[in-house]
């Protein structure tokens, strides 16, 4: 049983206040699994009766299987390693090097040859990407921009919002989010992937179960180390960025095979 694979066929039915219920699950499901439904009520600022009707919606028969849910999934869970800002830097450099070949290594050759084969009809190019994955994105645009792909990253929600009916069949969308849960995004996968003629759709995340990963037609993840400092997410995007430039290195390669 998971959390996410769960609920992750009922967020688009969430109303706003539900969306917002949902966020501060998923940011304090290791505290919520311990604590009784008066208690996470009373957190959120709302009734028992409501947050019982949140429960039900995300598809729980009730708050105790919501909660022991919450339990096996956090089971799941890889060990979380200490804050890279209090172990010795050169055990920490050797940690961040081993993040990146390993998200390389697992990169599934499959999975790669399915992309490459999209882009070579030339596809439009979609990036949806928020917080600090938007400036890997930036960068991302300007390298595909450079191989003479058409590349769109909205980087607001109504420039997002208004590009969305204008996404084909024949077109290519990336997202990319660290975490997976980002609620604007799941809903974004979610329309795009309810069309009778979806664009495939590859998503870039951490490599545990996360509700993006599910939507996805390929989904691609990423070792890195998690870092906050000052609440304020930190966390390296160097492991998307090799992803990106790989898929589009191989495509460069198919295109140019060597004699």
């Amino acid at each position: 049983m998971d959390f996410f694979e769960i609920s992750s066929k009922n967020i688009a039915t969430l109303t706003r206040n539900e969306r917002i219920l949902f966020d501060y699950v998923v940011k304090n499901m290791n505290e919520i699994k311990n604590q009784s439904i008066r208690e996470v009520s009373a957190e959120c600022f709302v009734s028992t009766t409501t947050f019982l009707r949140f429960v039900r919606k995300l598809g729980f028969t009730g708050y105790s299987e919501f909660t022991t849910v919450l339990k096996f999934t956090l089971l799941g869970k890889v060990e979380e390693k200490p804050s890279p800002f209090v172990v010795d830097q050169k055990d920490y450099r050797e940690e961040y090097l081993k993040n990146i070949i390993e998200s390389v290594r697992v990169l599934e050759p499959s999975k790669l040859t399915q992309i490459t084969r999209k882009l070579m009809y030339r596809p439009r190019v979609y990036i949806f990407a928020k917080g600090l994955s938007k400036h890997a994105a930036q960068y991302i645009r300007y390298l595909y921009t450079m191989s003479g792909f058409m590349v769109e990253f909205p980087e607001d929600y109504q420039y997002r919002q208004a590009v969305l009916p204008h996404i084909r069949k024949e077109d290519l969308v990336f997202i990319l989010t660290y975490g997976g849960h980002d609620i604007e995004l799941i809903q974004t996968a979610q329309k795009l992937r309810s069309r009778k003629q979806p664009p495939m759709l590859i998503s870039i995340t951490g490599a545990d179960n996360n509700i993006i990963q599910n939507l996805s037609d390929i989904n691609l993840y990423i070792f890195t180390d998690e870092i906050e400092l000052d609440n304020l997410d930190i966390t390296s995007r160097i492991s998307t960025i090799a992803i990106m430039e790989l898929i589009l290195y191989q495509y460069m390669e198919d295109q140019h095979p060597k004699e």
